[in-house]
């Protein structure tokens, strides 16, 4: 476990830790103990940028890229707006903040971006809670199937019939006669619809959590809400929705901090471990929105940094700006201290956020 600043943003960069899955795979059996079932997703579910490396990962980061550009994401911000003021609007009295807001709204925008009918949104709910917490193995299996099922109809779909949607465009992206095949569509799908909502439904719930806990910082965003979008940066360094990076593996020896990991082992960073690093950001503990958080690690570094990183940027500020100037005097409607967080070591987010809006 990687959780100095430094030695995390080396290990994130270091092309001797892999994210290769069929490496991975065979390191995890070695590891388990026979007859002890494994956390293991679908197969159909596992090629994807995330768990490849160069010449792989390049060629599938080339063909997403040639798609999913800053200019579409600036593109999206009237209908993140619209969709924000629609949930604001169904809003009033004690609510669960993460179930009437942080989740409709990125979870809307990325199924809008995939082609994925309203009514099937519950079902992905379900499936990503089950698949990133510490369900059985049987539990997990049986949701990421499901899942791979349904994104399997969806590429076919979308091959047949293309719409105007980013995924109708991803599956017939094209660089040089090279197209992602349909293993890498349904991997790829997974990969965007969990990163294209779990990051910022967390994202804001603990920006918001945080502001709560700091009511002097939270005067300040509504006092002067030119620095919401700014302040993104803080609140990924002060409380990321994103415990670890997901897993690498050695192969080679690696030095790191002075210790020498053996070729053949897993490495885990901490990501709010490195963003709460006194020798890269001083008073780590205090939030300060006016930080300059830049550098932070939330998105994680290097060639694997996160795709959709402007996309949760525009959420947040669009999010935070519309709440805060909607519903201005919200509070907390538990203690602090009685609120719950996943049961996960990748999702750093909470379970429910009670709100009072006025």
């Amino acid at each position: 476990m990687v959780t100095r600043y430094e030695e995390a943003r080396a290990a994130l960069n270091d092309p001797r830790l892999s994210k290769d899955v069929t490496g991975m795979n065979d390191l995890f059996d070695r590891h388990t103990a026979p007859g002890v079932p494994r956390r293991k997703f679908d197969d159909a579910l596992a090629v994807h940028m995330l768990n490849t490396d160069p010449p792989d990962h390049t060629r599938m980061r080339k063909l997403v890229n040639k798609v999913f550009t800053a200019r579409r994401v600036e593109l999206l911000r009237p209908r993140v707006e619209e969709i924000t003021a629609e949930l604001l609007d169904g809003m009033s009295g004690d609510v669960d903040l993460l179930d009437v807001f942080a989740f409709p709204l990125p979870i809307t925008v990325i199924c809008e971006l995939l082609g994925i009918p309203t009514d099937d949104r519950d079902s992905f709910r379900e499936w990503t809670n089950t698949m990133l917490s510490y369900s059985t193995p049987e539990a997990i299996q049986h949701a990421s199937s499901s899942m791979a099922g349904y994104l399997s109809n969806l590429v076919e779909n979308k091959k047949r019939d293309p719409g105007e949607d980013f995924f109708s465009a991803l599956v017939h992206a094209d660089e040089s006669g090279d197209r992602l095949n349909d293993h890498e569509l349904v991997s790829m799908a997974f990969l965007l619809l969990i990163a294209g909502h779990e990051t910022t439904v967390n994202l804001i719930g603990n920006a918001l959590l945080a502001l709560l806990r700091n009511p002097e910082q939270l005067q300040l965003l509504k006092d002067n809400p030119e620095l919401i979008a700014g302040s993104a940066e803080e609140f990924l360094r002060y409380e990321g929705p994103v415990n670890t990076a997901t897993f690498r593996w050695t192969t080679a020896d690696v030095e790191l901090g002075g210790v020498t990991v053996p070729e053949d082992e897993f490495v885990l960073v901490s990501l709010l471990g490195a963003n709460r690093d006194p020798e890269r950001f001083p008073e780590p503990d205090k939030l300060d929105v006016t930080r300059n958080a830049g550098g932070h690690l939330a998105f994680g570094h290097g060639i694997h940094y996160c795709l959709g990183a402007p996309l949760a940027r525009l959420e947040f500020e669009v999010a935070m700006k519309g709440l805060l100037a909607r519903f201005p005097d919200l509070k907390l409607a538990a203690e602090p201290e009685e609120l719950a967080w996943r049961d996960s070591n990748l999702i750093r987010g909470l379970i429910t956020l009670p709100i009072r809006l006025t």
